[in-house]
């Protein structure tokens, strides 16, 4: 990375010019290049950073000495989040008057400075006492090429902010190791680490922090929480428009109450029952979001109290799961971890009749607690309690038909409070403790003691918890233990979608869908397999925050945050459908072929590939039908040409025949084709391919709470069709995503075999559609064509 530092000579008479928001000085002028930071051996003159113009040619340091008339104007249009985070965090040594209008900018003494950043770095080193002793000019420079840093970052595309990103991960940890510093310059804060914090800040830095912990760390350390709450509310306030704000209200982080820097422990506690789902992905994702904000600690906990439904099986695939979705905890747990200890926090209770063991049938049971009315084992004496409690813990007859209920209040209006159930009595095989124990703790009762005793500081907990909160801290305060926060957040509803284990489980048992992994489930490996990128579904839960408002999110707003991931980055390929080709004649033109880059804005990162270019090539019938002749048409990454014959049979056109006209490079309102060329005598020839395009397999958008799912199942929700593409794509690898001209963005879920090795013949490419965030039919020609046959496995395709 090239980072600029100009140094103005004080006796030189030129006088600076602007570019792209950077002074450069024609005179003495050192453009370096250095792996880290800047530094320069010779002091002359610092540039000035005004963002969008020059106004005076004093040195920052005369400026600051000057007397200071402090009327801010901040920008109403451009969010000036860096000028607001100074103002705040100096708010007790700055007495600034500030109005808001078009443009932030300081005026005085015949001196205009314009611009956030510039702006900011005013009042940055004119008020800070310890700015103002600090005239170390490689301190300076050094803070001028992370002022350029913070600019670049907020200017450039976004397949390369990640570059970018990375730098910064690699600076910032160099220097975390060597001295334990989380600041750019120096040992302690300067204008570098507020200019640089505002530029990670914004949406579309934000949201790819995940992948960079240092940097993420390095954010959270840089402003206060308040501070950052502050500036968003001043910016949702006063400007126009909040669409690129990085803490707006549709994509903030609620501050954790109590939590601070260093001590915030979180834990992710599944039940090793079933695969993960999307909604899994949320609770790991925003856990480990406030592990890295805090410099924290995440504890992945298996919930093994229930030895009917774990298997060990589920626990392979959750530990695969979590590390398809790049989560990475500190530590890892099981709550049968402490058993020991939790069975005798239910002897405690038992001992001091704040429990009582209840034989009373469960729909009996059920049928008390709704009516408020207490059991006739409530009353029990400590003696029978730990009677048939002996009778539980060696699983007897009698023991099976026993459970342990917490006393508490039969008569309170949340029915979680009711004497809810904290131990039973269950017979089969433990994953893990065998058959050690025949009586295992409730959910309810062992989570609250296992975050207190792994010292877990904050619970994120669904909103659908929120009735057993009060459960939750009513057994710690009667075991007089430590007691957690517990923040909630949305549980991730989405519309034509069920998430539970039991429906999605029938869903797979019954053919309905291929497996656990299949692209039509809601399921980690099956919103992957799909082509969901997990910085996409990353973005997405950002966006959600831990917002607590319950809503039914439609799928297209999460495969629009992945296609802003993929679409700079998806190589571009050219496949038509098979069944539709229709043959065209290119006159005078000599057969050649060309490297083109494979994505138009990014060949560094896609590469390039081979085009043919030939005499005769192939479109697509939809297309075809278009032609008309003397029309001047654009083949796509070819150029121009005109409509030289058009040949139909039956009112469809059979042939056609164009003359290239590349010399016309007027592109507007010509019709646009994708195109192949195949020569006979060329071993490298168009390839299979399959491409899969999936319809929900719930059709309802929102299921009633008692409605059958099964009466709205979809039993027609795989379409396949058969399609042509170019050789290239023989390079395609399974977990490629491309993007098929004019058609949209595939995932490779098999790639092409030229012999397959079952029966010599070519093996398809099969491609999986990805969704793209639009509402919009199938693609050009899609719509007019029949589906392939949906055995794709054995399905062979010979051109």
């Amino acid at each position: 990375m090239k980072l600029i530092c100009a140094i103005y000579d004080e006796e030189a008479s030129a006088e600076p010019s602007t570019s792209d928001h950077f002074l450069v000085f024609k005179q003495t002028c050192k453009s370096l290049t250095h792996s880290g930071p800047i530094y320069a051996e010779k002091q002359r003159r610092v540039v000035i950073y005004t963002g969008e113009q020059y106004s005076s040619r004093r040195t920052l340091k005369q400026i600051t000495m000057s007397k200071l008339k402090t009327a801010v104007t901040l920008s109403n249009k451009e969010h000036p989040i860096c000028s607001l985070v100074v103002l705040k965090t100096f708010e007790n040594r700055i007495a600034a008057s500030v109005k808001w209008d078009k443009v932030t900018k300081i005026e005085n003494d015949g001196f205009c400075i314009v611009g956030d950043i510039a702006v900011a770095r005013y009042l940055f080193e004119t008020f800070d006492h310890q700015l103002k002793t600090l005239s170390f000019f490689l301190n300076d420079c050094e803070i001028d090429s992370w002022v350029e840093y913070a600019l670049k970052l907020g200017e450039v595309q976004p397949n390369e902010q990640n570059a970018l990103l990375l730098f910064l991960e690699k600076y910032l940890l160099e220097r975390k190791s060597a001295n334990n510093l989380l600041t750019l310059v120096g040992e302690s804060k300067t204008f570098a680490d507020y200019a640089v914090w505002s530029s990670l800040n914004s949406t579309e830095i934000k949201g790819k922090l995940q992948n960079f912990p240092t940097v993420l760390q390095y954010s959270g350390n840089i402003v206060s929480s308040n501070v950052a709450d502050a500036v968003w509310q001043l910016v949702e306030k006063n400007c126009k428009t909040t669409e690129n704000i990085g803490y707006s209200k549709a994509s903030k982080y609620v501050e954790l109450p109590g939590a601070k820097q260093n001590e915030v422990v979180v834990r992710f506690p599944p039940e090793a029952s079933g695969y993960l789902h999307i909604g899994h992905a949320k609770a790991a994702m925003l856990n480990q979001y406030y592990r890295d904000v805090f410099n924290g600690k995440l504890i992945m906990r298996f919930d093994d109290t229930n030895p009917a439904k774990e298997t060990e099986e589920f626990e392979e695939v959750i530990l695969d799961d979590l590390k398809l979705l790049q989560i990475t905890p500190d530590h890892w747990s099981r709550t049968s971890d402490h058993f020991e200890q939790i069975l005798k926090y239910c002897e405690q209770l038992l001992e001091e009749s704040k429990a009582y063991v209840d034989d009373t049938e469960p729909d009996l049971m059920k049928q008390e607690r709704e009516q408020r009315k207490e059991s006739r084992c409530r009353n029990n004496s400590v003696k029978r309690n730990m009677e048939l409690w002996e009778e539980m813990k060696n699983g007897t007859t009698v023991g099976q038909r026993c459970c342990v209920r917490l006393k508490i209040d039969m008569n309170s209006d949340n029915g979680c409070m009711r004497d809810p159930t904290i131990y039973r009595c269950k017979t089969e095989e433990h994953i893990q403790t065998k058959g050690k124990y025949k009586v295992y703790p409730t959910y309810d009762f062992a989570c609250p003691i296992v975050d207190s005793i792994e010292n877990v500081t904050h619970a994120l907990r669904t909103t659908e918890y929120h009735d057993r909160d009060e459960q939750y801290f009513f057994i710690l305060d009667a075991l007089k233990l430590r007691k957690p926060h517990i923040y909630e957040y949305s549980r991730l509803n989405l519309m034509n979608t069920v998430m539970s284990k039991r429906k999605l489980t029938w869903l797979v048992n019954e053919g309905i869908v291929e497996g656990w992994d299949d692209p039509r489930l809601p399921t980690v490996r099956g919103v992957l397999r799909r082509g969901m990128t997990v910085e996409g579904l990353k973005q997405f839960i950002v966006a959600q925050g831990s917002s607590r408002s319950v809503v039914m999110m439609d799928w297209n707003k999460l495969w629009a945050f992945n296609r802003k991931v993929i679409d700079p980055i998806a190589p571009r390929y050219t496949a038509l459908l098979k069944q539709s080709l229709v043959a065209v004649r290119i006159d005078e033109m000599h057969p050649h072929e060309k490297s083109v880059p494979k994505h138009p804005k990014n060949s560094n990162i896609a590469g390039e590939k081979i085009v043919y270019y030939g005499n005769e090539i192939f479109i697509e019938q939809e297309d075809a039908n278009l032609l008309k002749e003397n029309d001047m048409i654009t083949l796509i990454n070819w150029g121009n040409a005109i409509v030289k014959k058009v040949v139909k049979t039956s009112g469809k056109v059979t042939s056609a025949a164009l003359q290239l006209c590349l010399e016309n490079t007027n592109f507007k309102n010509t019709l646009k084709l994708t195109w192949l060329c195949e020569e006979d005598k060329r071993e490298k020839q168009l390839i299979p391919i399959i491409a899969s395009h999936f319809d929900s397999v719930i059709s309802k958008a929102i299921l009633g709470k008692d409605e059958d799912f099964k009466k709205f199942i979809c039993r027609d929700s795989r379409h396949d069709f058969e399609m042509v593409g170019e050789w290239a794509m023989c390079q395609i690898n399974k977990g490629d995503i491309v993007q098929l001209q004019r058609k949209g963005f595939y995932i490779c879920d098999q790639p092409y075999n030229a012999s397959s090795p079952y029966t010599g013949l070519p093996s398809p490419l099969i491609l999986f559609n990805i969704p793209d965030g639009h509402v919009k039919d199938l693609p050009t020609g899609v719509m007019a064509t029949k589906p392939a046959s949906k055995k794709v496995e054995s399905l062979q395709v010979q051109i």
